[in-house]
């Protein structure tokens, strides 16, 4: 056992896939959780995933040694606002946001100095979201990115690190904003790419609804999927990562150009060697084991 009481602040996804997680391996003697819907605290009820469902984030996170913040980045602040009287004295607060600057702003002034906070954000995820989602195989293979400061007690993010990798997942460190903007990349503005070609499908009324779907090819599959993501999940990270999402987009658009004004002047040698570039990155993720090259990328089991 890792923590004898861990604390659950929303108990969507990846909460309950730790929870599962925890249970599987006994490092959590005891599960405490909340959600602000009481339709979802019932559901965890039902499902039993946590040992105790409260009504207020104050009452689950009594007496908790490690308390774990899975809420919208845009709840973060009220969340640790009310939490921040009722954590005991050596606990331990982490958060498992896409974005980190942000997090830290809304929720280290309600700490206590005796308390520890270590962000943290987990690179794991579906495109499904709510307690009945989650599985305890999520984490594993998958990255855990922890980011401690200079103040930060290594006994307590040691612990939170031989947690994370009891859950499967390898775990890294990283300064906060560089976090951002590597997110940036990899994934916030992917997300919102996808988001924008789905968007274009749905305004463009040459090609009909049926047909969009009828004849969706692996690309596009792949967009939908990217974009039937959470999305208050995903508007509070946009509003809470503008600067990095604003620098990448600006880079993209560059790019974009590039590519326009390679097929209209009929540039076949820019577009191979700028595809060949971009395959190897795809070879790349494959080699580190973080996808699969099967032809359904992996994605064969539905969940």
């Amino acid at each position: 056992m890792i923590y004898g009481r861990v604390a659950l602040i929303g108990l969507g996804l990846i909460a309950s896939s730790m929870a599962h997680a925890m249970r599987r391996d006994g490092t959590a003697g005891e599960i405490t959780g909340t959600a602000r819907s009481a339709e979802t605290r019932d559901a965890v009820r039902q499902i039993g995933f946590c040992d105790l469902v409260t009504d207020t984030a104050a009452e689950a996170v009594a007496d908790a040694d490690l308390v774990v913040l899975a809420v919208p980045v845009g709840a973060m602040e009220a969340v640790a606002r009310e939490i921040g009287p009722h954590l005991k004295p050596g606990a331990t607060v982490t958060d498992v946001g896409s974005v980190k600057r942000a997090v830290v702003e809304a929720v280290k002034p309600h700490l206590a100095e005796n308390v520890h906070f270590i962000p943290g954000h987990p690179l794991a995820g579906t495109e499904h979201s709510g307690p009945y989602s989650g599985f305890p195989e999520l984490f594993e293979n998958r990255w855990c990115i922890l980011l401690p400061d200079a103040d930060t007690d290594a006994d307590a993010l040691d612990r939170l690190t031989r947690l994370w990798k009891s859950m499967g997942a390898n775990v890294d460190t990283m300064e906060v904003d560089h976090h951002d903007l590597v997110l940036a990349v990899t994934s916030h503005c992917p997300h919102l790419i996808a988001y924008t070609m789905v968007g274009v499908a749905d305004d463009l009324r040459r090609v009909t609804d049926s047909e969009v779907i009828k004849y969706s090819a692996a690309g596009f599959r792949d967009f939908t999927r990217i974009a039937a993501s959470d999305p208050t999940m995903w508007r509070d990270v946009f509003l809470n990562n503008k600067d990095a999402t604003l620098e990448i987009l600006g880079r993209f658009t560059e790019e974009l150009f590039a590519l326009q004004r390679a097929i209209r002047t009929g540039d076949g040698d820019h577009l191979f060697d700028y595809f060949e570039r971009t395959r190897a990155i795809r070879r790349g993720i494959i080699e580190a084991g973080q996808d699969t090259d099967a032809p359904d990328f992996g994605r064969g089991t539905k969940r």
